[in-house]
């Protein structure tokens, strides 16, 4: 395999491994084994460990040398520092959406937030977190401030693995309707003031939505305030080759 087809290979390797941890496949904490990785991408190691580094660098693995690679976790105070950091620059987000929204966003919006409802309505939880990932993304990109949206973005990947049962509830899912009327109408109607406040009180980092965001996340997502991957390793069989006989999609970029 020549320099270029590697790299191509280890691009290929990490956007499967980061589309799965981001989906939820690869928990907080999963043990990635090199040899396993390999097995079942059909490489060498040298491309893997390539795409390990890659993932090491976006914090989506942490590298632990001597002990071995695992899919980060955060700390409850790392989860709340950065759900905080997430709200203020939504809260942004949404107040420039009020000033700026243009014709066919605002339609866009509304249909994500009926798509919303439609999703309750079924009591389906997957549709109704895409419908929800709709419906900020339209948000966000209302702002018209491509470099909020990419600061946005980023950390919400960085916090899609803690996300997958989040909506699993009746009860949950009815707030963050009532919460969607709330920025919605706030953001349609131009009041900045208000489309702050609303997308500030639907984060969940005060101390009752804090408390309630933790209870969807099994412990082990966890990380411990003093760090340290090693207790996953006692803890968690090699998992790193768990979905074997799958290779990453064919793609032309490297």
């Amino acid at each position: 395999m020549t320099q270029p087809e590697k790299k191509s290979m280890a691009g290929e390797i990490k956007a499967t491994i980061q589309r799965e941890i981001e989906a939820g496949e690869m928990p907080p904490g999963t043990p990635l084994d090199e040899r396993m990785l390999a097995e079942r991408f059909g490489v060498s190691r040298t491309p893997v460990r390539e795409a390990l580094q890659q993932l090491s660098v976006q914090n989506m693995v942490r590298i632990v040398p001597r002990v071995g690679v695992f899919v980060s976790r955060l700390s409850i105070t790392q989860l709340r520092e950065t759900l905080e950091l997430l709200g203020e620059l939504e809260a942004v987000a949404a107040k420039l959406s009020a000033r700026r929204m243009d014709d066919e966003q605002r339609v866009r919006l509304k249909a994500a937030r009926a798509e919303c409802e439609q999703a309750h309505a079924e009591d389906d939880g997957k549709r109704f977190a895409k419908a929800n990932a709709d419906f900020h993304d339209t948000v966000y990109a209302g702002s018209h401030n491509e470099y909020l949206v990419e600061q946005i973005q980023s950390i919400r990947r960085l916090m899609q693995r803690y996300r997958p049962r989040i909506f699993q509830t009746t009860a949950r899912r009815q707030r963050v309707l009532e919460d969607h009327q709330r920025l919605a109408d706030a953001i349609l109607s131009g009041d900045e003031t208000a489309a702050h406040a609303a997308m500030l009180e639907h984060a969940p980092v005060g101390t009752t939505g804090f408390s309630e965001f933790l209870s969807t996340l099994p412990a082990s997502y966890l990380e411990g305030e003093g760090g340290g991957e090693a207790a996953a390793t006692r803890s968690a069989a090699p998992r790193g080759g768990a979905r074997r006989g799958r290779k990453p999609a064919a793609s032309k970029a490297a």
